[in-house]
C-alpha cells in the first residue's frame, strides 16, 4: 500500500510531467505549415486598431493578463455568460479589446477556418500592441487551444486585486509558477493606461480608521489626485503615470514606485519587501534592462496552464464555444 504522503507526491509529480508536456508542445513555428499568414494578419489588424486608438494597447496586455490568470491561458476570458470570468470584480466595465480580438479572429478565420486559438491570438495580440507603442519584441511559443469553461468565482479568486500588500501579490504569482521578478516585471506595464478614480478612493480618503490618506504616497502627489480624483469620484479615468504628459512605454514607472508616485497599493508594495524592492531598483536603472525582462516574463506567463492536442478546442468564435 502506498502510504497518503507519497500518493500526494507522485500525484503532484504527475500534474506538473503534464504541465511540462503542454508547454513543450508549444512552438515558435507552430503555424508555419497550418496558416503561415496567420501571426502576421493578427499583427496586421492589431496595428490598424491602435492607429486608431492607442490606449487600446494596454487594454489588449490587460486582457492577456486576466486571461492567463485564470484556468490558464485558454481565451476563457473572452467567453460570454453571466456568471463567466468578464463579470468578475476586476474585470466587469474595465477589461477592454474585446472587439479587437473579434475582428482579429474573423480575419484570421478568413484565411485559415478552425485553425489558429483565440487564446494565441490574445498572446500575440499583447507582443504586437506593446511593440506598436514602444516596447521591445520577444518570441511567443504558439499552440494553445481554446478552453469551454468560465468562472466569474474563479476570477474573483485569482486575479490579484490592486489594494493587495506583498505577500498576497506573491502568493498568487508563486501560485502560476512566477517568481518576484516576474511580478516586478510585469508590473511594469502600469507605465502606460489608465486607471478609475474609484479605485483611489480608499488611499485617498478612507486609508483607515485615523489616517484619511495613505503615509505611503508622495504628499505633493497625494495633492495632484486629489484634484483629479474628488472624494466619491468611482468614473473619471487618470493616467497610470502621471509623470508624463503623453503615454510612453518605458521603465519610469520603477521610479515612481521608489518615489511614492505610483497609483495602486500593489505597486507600492514592491518597494515593501527586500526581494522586492532588489528587483525594482534593478529595473529602475539605466539603461533598463526593463524591456528584456518584461519580455522574459511575458513569455512565462503565456504558458501557464495552456491547453495543447487534443485538448480543448480552436473556438471558430472568441466569445462562445464551438
Amino acid at each position: 500500500m502506498v502510504p497518503t504522503s507519497s500518493k500526494w507526491v507522485l500525484g503532484l509529480f504527475l500534474v506538473l510531467a503534464v504541465a511540462a508536456v503542454s508547454e513543450a508542445q508549444l512552438s515558435e513555428t507552430f503555424y508555419r505549415l497550418k496558416c503561415p499568414g496567420g501571426p502576421a494578419k493578427v499583427a496586421e489588424t492589431v496595428k490598424t486598431w491602435i492607429a486608431r486608438d492607442k490606449t487600446l494597447a494596454p487594454g489588449l496586455l490587460r486582457l492577456h493578463f486576466h486571461d492567463c490568470f485564470v484556468r490558464g491561458c485558454d481565451a476563457s476570458v473572452l467567453l460570454d455568460g453571466s456568471n463567466g470570468e468578464k463579470f468578475a470584480a476586476g474585470n466587469k466595465n474595465s477589461l477592454r479589446g474585446f472587439n479587437v480580438i473579434d475582428d482579429i479572429k474573423a480575419k484570421v478565420e478568413a484565411i485559415c477556418p478552425g485553425v489558429v486559438s483565440c487564446a494565441d491570438i490574445l498572446t500575440l495580440a499583447a507582443r504586437d500592441a506593446t511593440l506598436l507603442i514602444g516596447g521591445s519584441n520577444w518570441s511567443v511559443p504558439l499552440g494553445r487551444r481554446d478552453g469551454i469553461v468560465t468562472s466569474k468565482a474563479e476570477a474573483d479568486a485569482n486575479l490579484p486585486s490592486f489594494n493587495a500588500n506583498f505577500a498576497t501579490l506573491r502568493n498568487a504569482f508563486s501560485s502560476k509558477g512566477l517568481n518576484v521578478s516576474d511580478l516586478v516585471a510585469l508590473s511594469g506595464s502600469h507605465t502606460v493606461g489608465f486607471a478609475s478614480c474609484g479605485v483611489m478612493q480608499g488611499r485617498l480618503y478612507g486609508f483607515n480608521s485615523t489616517v484619511k490618506t495613505d503615509p505611503a504616497l508622495n504628499s505633493t502627489f497625494a495633492s495632484t489626485l486629489k484634484n483629479l480624483c474628488k472624494q466619491g469620484d468611482f468614473t473619471t479615468l487618470i493616467k497610470m503615470d502621471l509623470s508624463k504628459s503623453v503615454d510612453t512605454w518605458d521603465a519610469n514607472y520603477y521610479s515612481n514606485v521608489m518615489n511614492g508616485r505610483a497609483l495602486f497599493t500593489s505597486d507600492d508594495q514592491l518597494r515593501r519587501n527586500s526581494a522586492g524592492l532588489s528587483v525594482v531598483q534593478s529595473l529602475r536603472k539605466s539603461p533598463s534592462p526593463f524591456n528584456r525582462a518584461f519580455g522574459a516574463a511575458m513569455v512565462k506567463m503565456g504558458r501557464i496552464g495552456v491547453l495543447t492536442g487534443t485538448s480543448g478546442q480552436i473556438r471558430k468564435k472568441c466569445n462562445v464555444k464551438n
